[in-house]
């Protein structure tokens, strides 16, 4: 098959090693360089990286107006396999292929469709979520589905972890069913009428952590956050707490930390959570009991 590939982040890169490995991958197209650390230097996407490794075609469309004439300088194609693009497809460029384009999307669809279906899964607490190989429409992940596979959610994993397992499960189940869609073997199913929710892009506001929540609330905003962190104020500059595991203490106010037999507690709503690794303002992350017994001064309140 020939085939394109639209995807940014690392967890598109499976798929694309995946469609490197059994088809011909005529053109890949990702986000524009973008700039990258204190230098402000402009760098590759991860999937861009990736493409040039692989010695393929990079195209770095900025708009979506463009995406027609990136199309016509891919030239035919069978289909085109969409994994975290960031960009919405317009209908004219979504009948150019001759299948179409299929997306690998990382929830059990309808539920969670949008930008960010991995962390909206965690934040509302979900058990179990998984991937779906959607033939693409119109709508907002609202197109007809070849396969989809569950994937149960470990109840102390975070985002960049679930994203890296559901990534590897994308690229398996997109590898199984893709041939048969080109070929007209394998058939797509309308997805359910009801059961839609809507998984809104992840803003610092969803971000923050509000301490005088309920203890598996902040756990949740601190795994959604993972690996950036959820932010919080210590000593008036910003904090985040990259990774927490819920505590038996019941000693402290909303927000307080201590440092209590080896562990640092910082209080909630409810009780407290043990906070594992954290990031002080313009430092790296590290781990939190190290960070504690590094203070000076006597801990005080995170807001």
């Amino acid at each position: 098959m020939r085939v394109a590939f639209f995807g940014t982040p690392e967890a598109s890169i499976p798929t694309l090693r995946t469609l490197v490995e059994t088809d011909e991958v005529a053109g890949v197209v990702t986000r524009p360089d973008r700039p990258k650390g204190r230098s402000g230097t402009p760098t590759p996407s991860p999937v861009a990286a990736e493409a040039m490794d692989l010695g393929l075609p990079v195209h770095r469309p900025e708009m979506k107006a463009e995406l027609a004439d990136t199309m016509g300088a891919i030239g035919p194609i069978d289909v085109a396999v969409v994994v975290a693009f960031g960009m919405i497809i317009p209908p004219d460029v979504l009948s150019r292929p001759a299948r179409g384009f299929v997306n690998v999307h990382f929830s059990l669809l309808p539920r969670w469709r949008g930008a960010a279906p991995v962390e909206r899964a965690i934040l509302a607490g979900d058990d179990h979520t998984g991937v779906s190989i959607m033939v693409m429409d119109e709508g907002l992940d609202t197109g007809p589905i070849l396969a989809e596979q569950a994937v149960r959610i470990g109840p102390d994993e975070g985002t960049g972890t679930l994203t890296d397992r559901l990534a590897t499960t994308g690229a398996r189940l997109l590898g199984r069913v893709l041939a048969g869609w080109v070929s007209g073997t394998v058939e797509a199913t309308p997805q359910p009428s009801d059961g839609a929710t809507y998984a809104a892009k992840i803003t610092h506001e969803d971000r923050r952590l509000e301490v005088r929540s309920s203890t598996e609330t902040v756990i949740r905003v601190i795994r959604a956050s993972h690996p950036d962190g959820a932010t919080a104020r210590y000593d008036g500059a910003v904090f985040k707490i990259v990774r927490a595991a819920p505590s038996e203490a019941t000693y402290l106010g909303p927000g307080e930390l201590a440092v209590t037999e080896g562990q640092l507690m910082m209080g909630t709503g409810d009780g407290a959570v043990e906070l594992l690794e954290v990031q002080p303002a313009g430092k790296r992350p590290m781990d939190a009991v190290a960070w504690a017994r590094g203070r000076h001064s006597r801990l005080s309140v995170v807001s």
